[in-house]
């Protein structure tokens, strides 16, 4: 097997040839932050891109461990002043290592159960009764307490460490196929439910529709809808994110909707690169393209439509708020804006920002199960700066960041509130009054 790039799609020369070296991404960059070495910074990665393309240098463990601390954040791509696409260079390496280069019978069964078990709610469903079971008989704070798993095997300790609290895992989280705007029709949607998120988020899935709903939208939900690719798109598992990225594509194909509406960030970042991801396929390209146009994370669309119901306050007295940007949100797709106007229409809500809010917090879709030490290191500087806000709630837009945010409070005993922002937004709907 080869160990330099091979023929299919290598990271283009002339994009790597974009980067003049300036150094300006390494201030910005999280794993260069924490590990403080010049080849995990983007500089050092794409010094490593173009000594493999040139033969200099080989796809082996070394060069492979600099990219695997990669988190994708695409906060460099923000930075850069000379606009090297580096999201397009590590998208192209990404499934040149994991074609190229073998990886240790370890890695590969902790990639193996993430990649054959998350990205499909059918078999993360039947997990539902047995880890509710876990948490309810304390066996789950006994492994805590005891820290047995963090000695045995540190990943899967990084899996229980962000596992959410389950509440009720015998009733189904259903939604109707078509939900109807509740006032005049202003335009018909589809809804993606995600795969993580539907079992573990249910109720953001369902703030989202009610949201919708109340502002004139109607919901469509196709039944046969699954991953949207995300988690092994940003690992390089081509395959298999082309696999779900098709059948996401089939699900939605004769729904007629104006838009297809996701709320998590790291999902429709993914969405929207269904062009790239299926540029190859002769039967799909056209189709990915035309999806992906159709694509609107939930704030960027509401602000796009505005909103049309009345809101009320969330608390008695003000209420502040600090708004959590997602790496996807805030670097991939280039939304910021619109959360923070949204969140300010709601009656006595302050917002503040928190310094550094553009570092990633360590979530990055499953980096930190496979590279929990960082991953710990940045959700610890995240939740410092958020608590040191003063604000009483965190918004925070993505499922993984909520998760990584939330064990990093509780690790600093914070009890400061986290929810997404569209569920504030359909309490403000519904003029429920939050306790806090």
């Amino acid at each position: 097997m080869t160990t330099n790039f091979d023929a299919k799609n290598p990271p283009q020369p002339e994009l790597i040839d974009t980067c003049v070296h300036c150094g300006f991404c390494l201030a910005t960059c999280p794993s260069y932050r924490v590990i403080g070495k010049e080849m995990d910074s983007p500089r050092g990665r794409i010094y490593l891109m173009d000594a493999i393309e040139r033969g200099e240098a080989a796809i082996d463990d070394t060069t492979t461990s600099h990219f695997d601390t990669c988190l994708g954040c695409l906060a460099c791509v923000t930075a850069c002043p000379s606009g090297v696409e580096y999201g397009k260079l590590l998208a192209a390496t990404r499934p040149q290592i994991e074609r190229n280069q073998s990886r240790s019978l370890p890695d590969k069964l902790v990639r193996g159960l993430i990649f054959n078990l998350f990205p499909y709610p059918n078999r993360l469903r039947p997990l539902l009764a047995p880890l509710w079971l876990y948490q309810k008989s304390g066996l789950s704070k006994l492994i805590r307490k005891t820290q047995i798993l963090k000695k045995v095997a540190p990943r899967l300790a990084a899996m229980e460490t962000i596992l959410p609290k389950i509440t009720n895992p015998f009733v189904p989280n259903s939604l109707p196929e078509v939900i109807p705007a509740q006032e005049k029709t202003r335009c018909r949607v589809g809804v993606i439910l995600g795969c993580v998120q539907r079992l573990f988020f249910s109720p953001v899935n369902e703030a989202t529709v009610r949201v919708l709903t109340a502002n004139g939208c109607e919901v469509v939900i196709p039944k046969n809808q699954g991953c949207c690719a995300a988690l092994p798109a940003h690992q390089g598992q081509e395959a298999q994110a082309q696999a779900l990225a098709r059948q996401m594509i089939d699900s939605f194909a004769d729904t007629n909707v104006d838009a297809i509406i996701i709320n998590a960030a790291g999902c429709g970042h993914t969405l929207k690169e269904y062009g790239h991801i299926l540029a190859d396929d002769k039967e799909y390209r056209d189709k990915a393209v035309e999806f992906s146009a159709k694509v609107k994370d939930v704030q960027e669309f509401l602000a796009e439509i505005e909103l049309t119901a009345p809101l009320s306050p969330l608390t008695s007295e003000e209420l502040t708020v600090v708004y959590q940007d997602a790496c996807h949100l805030l670097h991939g797709q280039k939304i910021s804006l619109q959360p923070r106007q949204l969140l300010r229409q709601i009656p006595n809500l302050k917002l503040k920002e928190p310094i550094d809010a553009s570092l990633c917090c360590g979530s990055a879709g499953v980096y930190n199960l496979l590279q929990p030490a960082v991953a710990d290191e940045l959700g610890k500087q995240k939740a410092a700066n958020l608590i040191n806000t003063g604000a009483e709630l965190i918004a925070s837009a993505n499922p993984g960041c909520s998760l990584q945010i939330k064990k990093q409070l509780a690790s600093q005993k914070s009890d400061i509130s986290l929810l997404h922002p569209i569920e504030l937004l359909d309490y403000s709907i519904r003029g429920v009054k939050l306790n806090i």
